[in-house]
């Protein structure tokens, strides 16, 4: 019996069934790479669903940035409920890596600010994969940095039942050697209190409060605990406690490694001192001994890391441990799970890019004395290194770069270009950049076509070249009277998921935009595109670029596209063919089975007032509304706030989730007070 359970109201449709069956098909004849070439609003994930519950493995999803694997694994959740689908993204809310610039003599120290809510999301990932075979990870390409052995990971985790014969001394001190920390106040994931013959532990990866009696040198009762209101959940036999860190390293390891550091240490300073760089020699001899002083005293120093290589036992130019590490293998150690790159035009550059960017920075840093060789092996996978952790890999795009069409050969290759709802490409008209017969330029006849797109009730979306021109078109249609606003990479992430939602909701009618495409538009209430300056060849006027930027026009019955241009470029002609051919698919697909094409009617999530709410009933509590239940108990007023948190989490919106993370930190403030 399959382990995956796929849930949905919806049965495969339009072109689905035949993707379906076609991806089956080319993976069980062992073919290690296939392409789903699937249109927007095709349904792309409800297939890949579909294939990972007939394949019944474990399933990698690897996103290009965060905010879009957060999507898809919601998305995967609602489709598999009863299956254990996980979220695997960087730790950091802000990471500046460490680096030298030699032009100006400036070194930047690494730092970083580590989300803890992620941090333990992270940890449920790689403890789930070493626990069930019926796991979904949903990960961005921090999945291919550096992670600590699951072997050893797996070895030191503890197993609690009743009975166990054990001492509360070597109990505590069994805690404390998988690196959770004691504390006397409230636990948070990754802490342990002690109070008389009773141990409470917090794992890092649930919210959960293990309560352990030990009576004597034996374990007479474990008992979960709810983390924010104390009450008894359940009582239990036996659960696994797994380390508080990712990186565990043995004792004997530690000292293996403090040796090999040295050594290393004293190698590379001959070879300075002889190559007459007397300053590097130094600087190293400083840092590096500084460093070893900390790792022999308390086992851990600032950039840690960067010594992994030696705490590892691996050999000079090794590939680190990464979360492919943690996915099963067969016996003759063969991957055994599916990998499925979701937007791969984009995903794929990146994971190719990784090392040399990575390798760029250390290279630096060791050639003037800021850190030892060795942390060049501190790294993210090779390209080539990836693909031999992986199995059988489904690479999902609407513009498939050469790399995957080739990769998948023809047999491979699978099209989805039918739409269940019967929604048509968009019309694309091509008019003139230069002012025409009637003297209009391209800004000039835009506003006329947003001006009647925005009295039928319709949005309409611009992208130009530049930030600059995106701003002055933006006030531009300001002054003529429109709602428009502009949105480039120099906003910020909140400010981008308000505008958005702003824009959905009616607020404004005009988005004026560079690189919309890297936002993950899902917008059903655009009716018109204008593609500024189309004939201007290059990565925002690509092949890939356009087709990708009219499909957001997909999504509405009435969704048309102009492309503003002089002359017809190549890019633009393949990009028109391929719109008409899959427009020609969908419309005699349409008549044959009478359908009748309907816009997508999609629900605005509105992050943004989801915050001010939050925010709303901090601000009434510190100004008297709520302030009495904060005077009675105030650990507890803070307890249902990190409970607030926790549940948005859950739901994997980091936004509100920081929000709420900052109140914590006032009312605790308020608390000190």
């Amino acid at each position: 019996m399959g382990k995956f359970k796929l849930q949905s109201e919806f049965q495969p449709a339009g072109d689905q069934p035949k993707a379906i069956a076609g991806l089956m098909k080319s993976i069980e004849s062992g073919n290690r790479h296939q392409t789903l070439l699937g249109v927007t609003g095709s349904g792309k994930t409800f297939s890949v669903a579909n294939i990972i519950e007939k394949l019944n493995i474990p399933t990698l999803v690897i996103a290009h940035n965060k905010t879009l694997a957060a999507q898809l694994a919601e998305e995967y959740r609602e489709f598999f409920p009863k299956n254990a689908v996980h979220y695997f993204v960087s730790y950091y809310d802000y990471y500046q890596p460490e680096a030298y610039m030699p032009i100006t003599d400036t070194y930047i120290e690494k730092e970083a600010q580590i989300n803890k809510e992620i941090e333990r999301l992270r940890h449920a990932s790689t403890q789930a994969l070493l626990t069930r075979s019926d796991v979904i990870i949903v990960a961005s390409v921090s999945c291919i940095y550096g992670l600590g052995s699951p072997e050893e990971y797996e070895k030191v985790n503890m197993k609690i039942e009743k009975a166990q014969k054990i001492s509360r001394g070597d109990f505590l001190r069994k805690l404390i050697a998988i690196y959770f920390e004691r504390t006397n106040s409230d636990l948070e994931p990754g802490k342990f209190r002690s109070i008389g013959n009773v141990v409470e532990i917090m794992p890092v990866n649930e919210k959960i409060v293990y309560r352990i009696d030990i009576d004597g040198d034996s374990v007479s009762k474990i008992q979960k605990i709810d983390g924010v209101t104390q009450a008894v959940i359940d009582e239990i036999d036996s659960f696994f406690l797994f380390p508080a860190k990712h990186f565990v390293t043995p004792e004997a390891d530690r000292q293996r490694a403090i040796e090999d550091i040295s050594l290393e240490l004293e190698i590379r300073l001959k070879e300075l001192e002889d190559s007459g760089k007397i300053l590097e020699r130094e600087r190293l001899k400083r840092r590096t001994q500084y460093d070893l002083a900390l790792i022999r005293e308390i086992g851990y120093c600032n950039g840690i890391e960067n010594y992994s290589r030696h705490f590892s036992g691996k050999n000079i130019g090794d590939p680190p441990d990464t979360l492919l590490s943690y996915f099963p293998h067969k016996k003759d150690g063969t991957p055994d799970f599916l990998t499925v790159i979701d937007e791969s035009h984009v995903t794929v550059p990146q994971l190719r890019g990784m090392f040399a960017g990575d390798a760029s920075r250390k290279d630096t840093l060791v050639e003037y004395g800021f850190r030892l060789p060795s942390a060049k092996d501190n790294r993210p996978l090779k390209f080539d290194e990836f693909n031999e952790r992986v199995g059988q890999i489904l690479y999902t795009s609407a513009t498939p770069s050469d790399y995957e069409l080739q990769a998948s050969g023809s047999d491979g290759i699978v099209e989805q270009v039918i739409r269940p709802t019967g929604l048509i490409d968009p019309e694309i008209v091509i008019k003139t950049i230069q002012e025409d017969a009637s003297g209009k330029s391209q800004v000039y006849d835009f506003m006329d076509e947003t001006l009647l797109t925005v009295k039928n009730g319709g949005r309409v979306i611009a992208t130009t070249l530049t930030k600059r021109m995106a701003e002055d078109l933006s006030d531009f249609l300001k002054e003529k009277g429109i709602k428009a606003e502009y949105l480039h990479s120099e906003i910020t992430t909140i400010d981008r998921i308000e505008i958005i939602t702003n824009f959905r909701k009616g607020e404004f009618d005009v988005l004026v935009g560079v690189n919309l495409l890297r936002e993950g538009l899902d917008m059903p209430e655009v009716e018109l595109i204008g593609i500024l300056d189309a004939d201007k060849e290059g990565f925002l006027r690509s092949e890939t670029s356009l087709i990708q930027t009219i499909g957001r026009a997909a999504r509405n019955i009435n969704g048309r596209v102009i492309l503003y241009a002089d002359r017809m470029t190549s890019s633009m002609e393949r990009a028109i063919n391929e719109t008409n051919r899959r427009r020609k698919i969908q419309i005699e697909y349409n008549e044959k089975h009478r359908i009748t094409p309907q816009s997508i009617k999609k629900h605005i999530k509105d992050i943004r007032d989801q915050m001010f709410s939050d925010h709303e009933k901090t601000v009434n509590t510190i100004i008297g509304i709520d302030i009495e239940n904060f005077k009675k108990n105030p650990k507890k007023f803070i307890k249902s706030k990190e409970k607030q948190m926790s549940d948005v989490v859950k739901i994997l919106d980091f936004e509100t989730a920081a929000l709420i993370r900052d109140e914590i930190i006032e009312l605790q403030k308020m608390l000190e007070e």
